[in-house]
């Protein structure tokens, strides 16, 4: 995987964009716009670090409330669609 800069679009969230900073094929940043400040705050420090399809494995499915997504949820899916980008 090589390094740069995204933006995921998400979609049924709080949140309306996900920026992600990868470096080397690691997670080198991730920023939300939208959604619970401080638990996406956390989020973002935990994976830090983390290689994206293992975060992606992680998070994938998980649910807010009744919606069929969530935030983490999305994030996955922005680090699969740059997975699949490679």
């Amino acid at each position: 995987m090589t390094s740069g800069k995204y933006q995921y679009l998400t979609q049924g969230t709080c949140s309306r964009l996900i920026e992600i900073e990868i470096e080397e094929g690691r997670i080198k940043n991730i920023d939300f716009t939208g959604g619970c400040h401080g638990n996406l705050q956390g989020i973002a420090a935990l994976v830090k670090g983390m290689r994206p399809e293992d975060v992606a494995g992680r998070l994938r499915g998980i649910r807010c409330g009744s919606k069929s997504t969530s935030c983490p949820d999305q994030l996955a899916k922005a680090l699969e669609e740059i997975i699949g980008n490679r």
